[in-house]
C-alpha cells in the first residue's frame, strides 16, 4: 500500500471510532424534548371484606326460670272480657295472649298428662290408679341439670299418695302418675310439694328452674266461681312475679286452663277435642299488649319449655302440627 493510502485509511477508522464514541448508551438519559412514557402500574383489585353479621336470635328464649299455673275448666270466652276476672284480663291486656290455643281433650287429667308427658297415654277419664312407665318432661329437667318443683294447694304432704284430701285432687297433679316419680321417694318428697312449700322457697330465695303451681278445686274454678280464681290468681302473682323480676334473668309465666267446656280443636287433634282456652304469656322477653293467633295446644306448650332448655321433643310435641311458639318474643 502506498503511503498515502494508509494515511487514508488510518484516517478513516480514527473518524469512525469517534463517531461511535458520540453516539448515546442506554444509561444516558433521553433529549430534553423527549417526552418520557411512564411504565404501567399495577392496578390492585380490591377484595372485600366479610361483613360481620349478628347470631341469629333463638327461637325462643333460654329462661332461667318457667312457672306454670293451670286453671279449670273454662273456655275462652267465658273468661276473656268478663267482669268477674277483672286482674286475669288485665293480664291479658297488658301482656301476650294467645288466643287460638287449644286443650287436648276432655276431661283434666289427660290435659296434666300432656302438658308435661307429651300424650294422653290412651286415658280418657279421671282414673286414680293408672299409673304410667314414661319419660317426662321433669327427667329431661333433671338430666340438663337443671331442677323442678310442682307446688299442689292443700296437698297435706309431699308425694301424698291418696287421690283426694280436702279441696286437693290428685287429677289435677300429673306427677304422680308417672312411676319414675312416684316410685323414688327421695326425688317425688323433694320435687312434689304442698302450695305452702312456695312461700317458704320464695323468701330463701331458692325457686326451682320449672314451677308448676296447682290451684285446690276451689282456687282454680273448678268448683267455684271464676271471681274466686281471679282473686286467687291475683295474690299469687303479687308474691310470684316480683320475686322473678328481682331475679334480673329471663323467665316465662304460662297462665292456662287445663280444658275448656266445649270440643273446638286444632292443630291435627280429633274434631272434637279439649275446647278453646285462654293461654297468657308472661315475661320481659315477650311483647306486651301482644294477641298471638297462630294455633296452639298444650302440646306446643311442652315444646316451646323443651325448645328454650335445648330439650329433645316427647311425644306429639314433635309433631309439626303442634306449632312452636315463636311470635310472642322480643
Amino acid at each position: 500500500m502506498s503511503p498515502r493510502r494508509f494515511l487514508f485509511t488510518v484516517s478513516l477508522l480514527a473518524f469512525l471510532l469517534s463517531a461511535c464514541a458520540a453516539l448515546p448508551q442506554d444509561n444516558t438519559p433521553p433529549p430534553a424534548n423527549t417526552v418520557a412514557v411512564p411504565s404501567p402500574t399495577p392496578t390492585l383489585i380490591p377484595t372485600e371484606s366479610p361483613t360481620a353479621t349478628a347470631a341469629p336470635l333463638p327461637l325462643v328464649p333460654n329462661f332461667e326460670r318457667i312457672a306454670i299455673v293451670v286453671l279449670e275448666n273454662k273456655e275462652f270466652g267465658t273468661v276473656v272480657q268478663s267482669p268477674q276476672m277483672p286482674y286475669f284480663n288485665e293480664l291479658a291486656k297488658s301482656y301476650t295472649l294467645l288466643t287460638e290455643y287449644y286443650a287436648v281433650t276432655h276431661p283434666s287429667l289427660p290435659n296434666y298428662l300432656a302438658l308435661i308427658g307429651g300424650d294422653t297415654f290412651g286415658i280418657t277419664f279421671n282414673c286414680e290408679s293408672c299409673f304410667i312407665d314414661a319419660q317426662t318432661l321433669p327427667d329431661q329437667i333433671e338430666a340438663s341439670g337443671r331442677t323442678w318443683k310442682t307446688y299442689q294447694e292443700d296437698m297435706p304432704s309431699p308425694c301424698y299418695p291418696r287421690p283426694y284430701a280436702g279441696n286437693y285432687a290428685i287429677k289435677h297433679n300429673p306427677f304422680l302418675y308417672f312411676k319414675p316419680i312416684r316410685l323414688d321417694t327421695a326425688r317425688c318428697e323433694r320435687s312434689v310439694v304442698p302450695f305452702t312449700q312456695l312461700s317458704a322457697d320464695l323468701a330463701a330465695g331458692a325457686l326451682p328452674n320449672f314451677i308448676f303451681i296447682t290451684p285446690n278445686l276451689c282456687n282454680d274454678a273448678h268448683d267455684c266461681d271464676i271471681n274466686i280464681a281471679d282473686d286467687w290468681l291475683k295474690t299469687l302473682m303479687g308474691q310470684l312475679q316480683p320475686a322473678l323480676d328481682a331475679d334480673g334473668k329471663p323467665y316465662l309465666i304460662i297462665i292456662t286452663w287445663d280444658e275448656g267446656q266445649g270440643n273446638r280443636s286444632c292443630c291435627g287433634l280429633p274434631q272434637e277435642a279439649g275446647g278453646r282456652i285462654a293461654t297468657i304469656l308472661i315475661s320481659p322477653q315477650a311483647q306486651n299488649g301482644f294477641q298471638d293467633d297462630t294455633p296452639y295446644t298444650h302440646y306446643s306448650a311442652l315444646k316451646t319449655i323443651e325448645q328454650a332448655w335445648g330439650l329433645s321433643f316427647l311425644g306429639r310435641a314433635a309433631d309439626e302440627s303442634n306449632a312452636l311458639i315463636i311470635a310472642p318474643w322480643k
